[in-house]
């Protein structure tokens, strides 16, 4: 659902959003919205939400599907299966940054890939390829079920995307519209995908990278979810166990084993080669996401909150801090993992879309009204993404206290959690926030045009110097004060032998001495704002981005059609 879905999203990212990014010359998404509305109470709440939002449905849920896939397979201890997976995570993370993930994500998408198509091929032979699993997936029932209750029948419409508005477990008014709600706050907003989207050295480049992102985004359907499928097809009674006590003995959760299938078919139909190259593709998926996380994260908390508090602060200083920050958010996603593990009936998938439709859409809906109408203001904004936040905030609360029942059990949730669907929610939490931000940016004074020049989609290609509403928090390493600084910061380093200096420096990041090296704000080689944030592309790129993006279009309105 969410694969087929995604392209759309990430065609409107290459397409709208970046266009406006780069011409505002942004860093961060909390940076934009103080450009665009002035203040920094909305930069300080956005860079604070997201830094939730990652701990809640990102840190966490990574964490927790690796470690259940070591579990899984090699049968060792969910916490030191974590352990492991946090320690070859931090490795390349803490040595090379940005650019040392953005490397290695390179070359674990084409493992992921040649991986996930190996077993895909193994488990559609396994099952009598297509035929077979509609045929043998309807009737995975498993043997111990429990007395006067359906739960342990596979849904009807399983092999439809558009399903009952009502009864459906995804139904399609949320599908189509709440879940792009999300989608869009994941693709376009979110500070872990736009910032790669914003390191590319062009527009066209961009836009290039979000349709090889949009080919593989279809992929999914057939290399996760139907294999999925199969799953529960071949293995019904761990799978598919509904009886509290034999899912606990299963999979140690007595709310369902959904969780499982991925890794129980790796375990059981793939030989012991393939087996192992399998486990080094869902851990290089895993430590893919996470290492961006940590990256996208430590450059929020330091540039947006920290940089605050200490604007004198230097670099190597902010780079301790953004890896001292990394370590307690995975404390704290560690300590989140049981509850994880009994939320939405233990369906990880459910658990991240109804944390996600929580607090996602008041973003989304800043965002779009931030980029797509001149009019609004910052205390719209301000008042919209606040009260959205809280009536969020109240339905996650209830969520985590009201848990799905297991089967067989009495639902004793409150309406507005067991009958609102939570892409429902969603909608109508996007709604609210539209229209609170509407009427308080209408109630109030609109914003000078002189500060709107190249930070609205209307006005990204204007010539016009856009005024900044208030002076911008430095950026790190451009203070006039920092080579000052930075110089006295090693007083406590130089002392020590040059063994311990190289590696107290590459714990910091500090690996390239920047003695030397052009100041920031030196006119030597400094280009233009124009220059540097142009929106101007190679013809030939150009074209060959929009025909892609049609070809990919297509494709996604084909696989739309047939299965929904």
């Amino acid at each position: 659902v969410r694969c087929c879905g995604a392209t759309w999203v990430l065609l409107a990212l290459g397409w709208i959003f970046v266009p406006v990014y780069i011409s505002a010359g942004v860093v961060t998404m909390p940076e934009y919205l103080a450009k665009r509305f002035g203040g920094q109470r909305i930069r300080l709440c956005m860079s604070v939400l997201s830094l939730v939002l990652y701990i809640l449905t990102k840190i966490s849920t990574d964490i927790f599907s690796g470690a259940l896939f070591i579990q899984v397979s090699l049968g060792w201890d969910l916490y030191l299966s974590t352990g492991i997976l946090l320690a070859i995570t931090a490795v390349y993370t803490v040595a090379g940054g940005l650019t040392a993930v953005m490397y290695t994500d390179a070359l674990q998408t084409v493992v992921m890939v040649a991986g996930a198509f190996a077993l895909m091929f193994i488990a559609f032979a396994e099952v009598g390829w297509y035929e077979g699993l509609l045929s043998r997936y309807p009737s995975a029932v498993p043997n111990v079920t429990v007395a006067n209750t359906t739960c342990h029948w596979t849904r009807s419409d399983a092999f439809h995307l558009l399903r009952d508005p009502i009864s459906g477990d995804i139904p399609w008014p949320g599908l189509l519209f709440g879940l792009t709600v999300l989608s869009t706050w994941v693709w376009c907003t979110d500070q872990v995908i736009v910032q790669r989207t914003l390191s590319a050295k062009s527009l066209s480049h961009a836009k290039g990278g979000c349709i090889l992102g949009g080919y593989l985004k279809v992929l999914p359907m057939f290399f996760i979810v139907m294999p999925g499928m199969i799953s529960r097809a071949l293995f019904p009674n761990e799978v598919g166990c509904v009886d509290p006590a034999v899912c606990q003995s299963v999979c140690g959760t007595a709310v369902g084993c959904s969780n499982i299938a991925y890794p129980k078919l790796v375990v059981e139909l793939m030989p012991m080669g393939l087996r192992g190259l399998m486990l080094a593709v869902m851990l290089a998926a895993l430590m893919s996401s996470l290492t961006s996380i940590f990256n996208s994260s430590s450059t929020l908390f330091t540039l947006d909150l920290y940089n605050r508090a200490r604007p004198r602060a230097t670099e190597k200083e902010l780079m301790v801090v953004g890896r001292l920050f990394i370590l307690a958010m995975v404390c704290v996603s560690l300590a989140w993992i049981p509850v994880i593990q009994k939320a939405s009936s233990g369906r990880l998938f459910d658990y991240i879309q109804s944390v996600t439709s929580c607090l996602a859409p008041p973003i989304t809906a800043v965002f779009m009204m931030a980029i797509f109408w001149p009019r609004v203001n910052e205390q719209g904004a301000f008042w919209g993404l606040l009260t959205g936040l809280i009536v969020g905030a109240v339905r996650m609360v209830l969520e985590f206290i009201y848990t799905v029942p297991s089967c067989g059990h009495e639902d004793l949730r409150p309406p507005l959690i067991a009958k609102v669907h939570y892409l429902y929610f969603a909608l109508i939490l996007l709604v609210l926030t539209c229209l609170v931000i509407t009427a308080v940016s209408l109630a109030t004074l609109p914003i000078p045009e002189a500060h709107l020049h190249r930070l609205t989609w209307w006005t990204r290609h204007s010539q016009e110097h856009c005024v900044d509403l208030v002076s911008p928090w430095r950026a790190s390493g451009t203070s006039d004060s920092s080579t000052f600084t930075d110089s006295g910061s090693n007083k406590g380093t130089n002392n020590l032998p040059l063994w311990c200096r190289t590696v107290i420096n590459w714990i910091c990041g500090q690996n390239v001495p920047v003695s030397g090296s052009v100041s920031a704000g030196s006119p030597d080689g400094q280009a233009t704002d124009m220059e540097v944030f142009s929106l101007k592309e190679n013809p030939l790129a150009r074209n060959l981005c929009n025909v892609n993006a049609i070809i990919l279009l297509t494709i996604n309105v084909f696989l739309w059609g047939y299965f929904s």
